[in-house]
């Protein structure tokens, strides 16, 4: 089976510039449904082998939340042809390694061997898209596993606790309101039928998508993949997500956590539109709360492109007060912009930035593959790395005023605050 060939001018001229940049990114499809995508690098001799599926804990069902990531758990537990731990200890014997991860969008496998254990690793995984045999001993042992790590990653920290409140007030009526480790009553109840009705239902040729970057031939691996995963029947089973948005929300929200294990106070503001206004130590708030005022020892921003939602997170001084007067000057930030704009030079400093952070980002293959197949699984365009510049490009000061002007609209903030009742 042939490939498509793309060249998808990636926007890396540091790797350009040096001649590390890999050549081509080949796509396809198996007669099963399963989407491939290779990306040839013959910088080093190794390969990466990941297989992302289309779902995450936005998926899970009501009542259920935490499904996805426990069956992740569970997928190393073994199947009959490959036993619990065998193959991470044959990975570890040639210098190689896998890891895996959840999100709310996606669940992805991941390994990265010496390219001779390519087909080692396809077979693998293929093995366990189908063959996965917990038994009821195993799943209650993993319930245990994840409700200590529940404890001790998300009950045990006061920032953790009112993160979770903030994620779920954010997104109220959205699956992403839960937290991707699930709620502690309902991983209670998780069961055998519960983790195979998820399985049987997601981990599908036609719901996955195989990624191979590194030193390989694209047809060898387009091969490879028909013969092992090709194999696969599939289910006919169609997957569609429903996405939730949430009312319009006219009034400010505010939590706030105090507790005795604060020792920085902190601050989050989450607003419903994009924003540039702390990218980087060059930007407006990380000069005016850090540099000039000493009011936040870090201040940065964060972006979920699916949902059109920015956080805005600043760590303050040991002074409760300070996180008070850090958010007044943030207010009194956003209002100024709106009536006199962002100069055009500061527009072209952001601008910079971004791109030439974004293209250090996609300098090896494997980072080029992620950000393919983040994007492709969220359910943004597939265009969107390679347009990702040149969206950039296109902003304006009047662009940007235009943001800030949202940015700053009551309905579309919810802010949260931790602090010590020890400090004044």
């Amino acid at each position: 089976m042939a490939f498509h060939s793309e060249n998808l001018q990636l926007d890396s001229p540091v790797g350009e510039k040096h001649g590390t940049s890999p050549d081509k990114v080949f796509t396809g499809r198996l007669g099963n449904g399963m989407d491939v995508i290779v990306i040839r690098d013959h910088r080093r001799p190794i390969a990466t082998h990941m297989v992302w599926y289309r779902n995450g804990s936005a998926d899970d069902p009501i009542g259920k939340s935490g499904i996805a990531h426990f069956l992740e758990h569970l997928m190393f537990k073994g199947t009959r042809n490959h036993p619990a731990g065998h193959f991470s200890d044959l990975l570890a014997s040639v210098g190689g390694d896998d890891n895996d991860s959840t999100s709310w969008n996606y669940t992805n496998y991941y390994q990265r061997v010496p390219k001779d254990y390519l087909k080692t690793c396809m077979a693998y995984e293929a093995d366990r898209m189908t063959g996965l045999i917990p038994t009821d001993e195993i799943v209650d042992i993993e319930r245990q596993v994840v409700l200590a790590e529940r404890g001790m990653h998300y009950d045990s920290g006061p920032r953790n606790i009112l993160g979770e409140a903030l994620q779920a007030g954010a997104f109220s009526p959205d699956p992403c309101g839960r937290p991707i480790i699930g709620w502690q009553h309902e991983i209670e109840t998780l069961g055998r039928e519960d983790a195979l009705a998820y399985y049987h239902r997601f981990y599908t040729p036609e719901n996955a998508n195989l990624v191979v970057a590194g030193d390989v031939d694209p047809d060898a691996v387009m091969d490879m993949a028909e013969t092992i995963y090709g194999a696969i029947t599939p289910t006919g089973a169609s997957f569609q997500r429903t996405v939730v948005r949430a009312p319009p929300v006219r009034t400010q929200r505010l939590l706030t956590l105090v507790d005795e294990n604060v020792h920085q106070p902190a601050f989050t503001r989450i607003h419903v539109v994009p924003s540039m206004m702390a990218t980087g130590p060059s930007s407006r708030l990380f000069t005016e709360l850090r540099e000039k005022r000493g009011m936040c020892y870090s201040i940065h921003t964060s972006r979920d492109a699916t949902r059109n939602v920015s956080r805005l997170i600043g760590h303050t001084s040991t002074r409760n007060d300070r996180l008070y007067e850090a958010l007044d000057v943030i207010r009194s930030k956003f209002a100024h912009l709106v009536s006199n704009k962002i100069s055009a030079e500061e527009v072209e400093m952001a601008k910079s930035y971004l791109m030439g952070s974004f293209a250090l980002q996609l300098d090896t293959s494997s980072a080029i593959a992620n950000a393919l197949l983040s994007t492709k699984v969220e359910g943004l365009q597939p265009d969107f790395v390679d347009e990702r510049n040149g969206r950039i490009a296109s902003v304006t000061r009047d662009t940007v005023a235009d943001a800030v002007a949202r940015l700053i609209g009551d309905g579309a903030l919810l802010v949260s605050i931790a602090g010590n009742p020890a400090t004044h």
